[in-house]
């Protein structure tokens, strides 16, 4: 479920000889409104400058292609302030020796929150449930007779200030962005009995420009409505907007209840995180994952924490473990259920290596979860046999996306090679970008040390220098693999990724379809193979037998 949204706009010259009003409208594709949102704006454009509707015109254009540009991790007022203020510096160099000039009101609506950049005196206003709220300033000196005069606005000054205010978004509310050829003629009660007789927003936005000139406006008059029609799920970009104001959870003890969970016990503590054991009031496991205290003050540890629990809710599906939507969420942390079971690498140190038919099990299922997440474009990073958990209930259960990488999103430290030296791929240690082939290859070296108890290239210590050559056929240390098995192995470990697997769905089909060869292949019993042969057979031997016991009673 996306955010949808409704919009119009219009615009009239008025009695002036041209009109420096812009107005602009980007609704991007699916993706890059998730990643960036919609954007919304109005420039008017100061007309004693040196010409105020190119100023407008080339400030909305600026600001339309700028903005899809930054990179995603950046916040929306982060994204704005930016480009704004490089704007700014174009503007006042390119009005022929007198800077160009213009005010900007834009609204950025991005999953259930909006970002309200704002300089000038435009207007923008909140209407829902018959209220009209004002959301902006107007940048002009108040002195008598001095009203119309801008204290800020895009190229007036080289230090730009722009006023930025961001908040939740509320299904059925509008945003109306409004020129000072509208709201100093009509006033919050005009606006406000157009906007209660008028409810398409075109029409609204019409019946306010007309209702302006007739009033007697002897300026541009223009208007931009956007109404919430529907909100989406939320998104990592709403969790992280409310970061700052989440603390982390104090220390947690056994029996203390916290946002409504029940806390058992502490189950894991070390410099990257804490994990509790805690239950819901219907008395099932959870996890609750928050950060120790000494990571309170690192900027990337908090946002890390929500992307992993983003890149779970993501690839929801019973590969995973489900994550809580935690509605009154107060601290930062996010809980995920329990599942009982044994980690495939508790199995193998108890029991030694697995069965065959309990590999073959594991095997697809495993090729299964590694598709989803990629589709999802996720790159868990990290895949291992203490991370891949066989449930109570009998499924494949992948855990851990601490380390997952989304492209595009993710931002990695320079020189890290993140994940267990003996499941990472070797073109990682040379440098290589995360990659969909590097999760398949941990997931080969996993299989093939959950069948052999040993690697393929033995076992890299971490800030060891591998050199990786061939490596040993897994039929070495297990003689009773098929053929099309081990060969299926040593595609997926191989040390050039060109000789590997592309995706999860070839390794899986190659898998499958060994099976069915393996079965194919096997020699039928004699009896489906020669029946008549069998039955002749046995009548046979039963008639010979019969014939001993008659002679051995007439001896008798």
């Amino acid at each position: 479920m996306s955010l949808q949204l409704s919009a119009g706009e219009a615009t009239a010259t008025g009695p002036r000889a041209e009109n420096q009003d812009a107005l602009r409208i980007v609704t991007p594709t699916p993706a890059l409104a998730a990643s960036k949102g919609s954007l919304f704006a109005l420039a008017d454009g100061v007309s004693q400058c040196a010409d105020g509707g190119l100023a407008a015109r080339a400030t909305l254009q600026a600001l339309a292609l700028d903005y899809y540009a930054t990179p995603e991790t950046w916040a929306v007022a982060q994204s704005l302030d930016r480009l704004l203020i490089a704007h700014n510096r174009w503007l006042q160099a390119n009005g022929g020796g007198q800077p160009l000039l213009t005010t900007l009101t834009a609204l950025v609506l991005r999953g259930r929150r909006f970002t309200l950049a704002h300089v000038g005196d435009c207007r923008a206003y909140r209407w829902h449930a018959d209220t009209l709220e004002l959301l902006t300033e107007d940048h002009v000196w108040e002195q008598p007779g001095m009203q119309h005069v801008l204290k800020r606005a895009l190229g007036l000054d080289q230090h730009l200030v722009v006023d930025y205010l961001e908040g939740e978004l509320h299904e059925g509310e509008s945003f109306l962005l409004v020129c000072d050829g509208i709201w100093s003629v009509l006033g919050d009660h005009g606006i406000r009995s157009i906007l209660q007789a008028e409810a398409e927003p075109t029409a609204a936005c019409q019946a306010l420009v007309s209702a302006a000139h007739l009033a007697g406006s002897q300026d541009n008059a223009s208007a931009l409505l956007v109404r919430i029609e529907q909100l989406p799920q939320s998104a990592l970009a709403d969790t992280l907007a409310q970061l700052d104001q989440w603390p982390l959870p104090p220390k947690l003890r056994a029996g203390q209840t916290f946002e409504g969970w029940q806390v058992e016990s502490l189950l894991g503590e070390s410099r990257q995180s804490l994990l509790y054991r805690v239950h819901d009031n219907q008395q099932r496991a959870w996890l609750l994952k928050t950060l120790p205290p000494s990571r309170h003050n690192d900027p990337q540890a908090g946002p890390a924490l929500l992307q992993e629990e983003w890149f779970l809710k993501r690839v929801a599906g019973r590969h995973f473990a489900e994550a809580h939507p935690l509605p009154q969420r107060q601290h930062l942390y996010y809980v995920q259920r329990e599942y009982r079971g044994q980690t495939l690498a508790e199995q193998l140190r108890l029991n030694g290596p697995l069965a065959l038919p309990h590999w073959l099990e594991i095997a697809p299922r495993l090729l299964r979860a590694l598709g989803m997440l990629h589709r999802r474009n996720i790159l868990h990073r990290d895949i291992k046999p203490e991370n891949l958990l066989w449930s109570e209930d009998g499924e494949l259960r992948v855990l851990d996306l601490g380390l997952a990488y989304c492209p595009g999103l993710s931002r990695d430290e320079e020189h890290s090679v993140p994940g267990t030296p003996s499941y990472i791929a070797p073109e990682a240690f040379a440098g290589a970008s995360p990659s969909a082939q590097q999760d398949l290859y941990a997931a080969g070296v996993s299989l093939y040390y959950l069948l052999t108890g040993h690697y393929p290239y033995g076992e890299i210590e971490a800030f060891q220098h591998p050199r990786f050559g061939q490596p040993t056929a897994a039929s070495r240390y297990r003689p009773d693999l098929p053929t099309w098995l081990d060969d299926c192995l040593n595609r997926a470990v191989a040390a050039n990724p060109a000789e590997r697997f592309e995706t999860a769905e070839e390794w899986l089909l190659l898998f499958e379809r060994g099976e069915r060869e393996a079965i194919s292949s096997r020699p039928r019993p004699l009896l489906e193979r020669e029946p008549l042969a069998v039955w002749r057979g046995l009548a046979l031997l039963s008639l010979l037998a019969n014939l001993v016991l008659l002679v051995l009673l007439m001896q008798g």
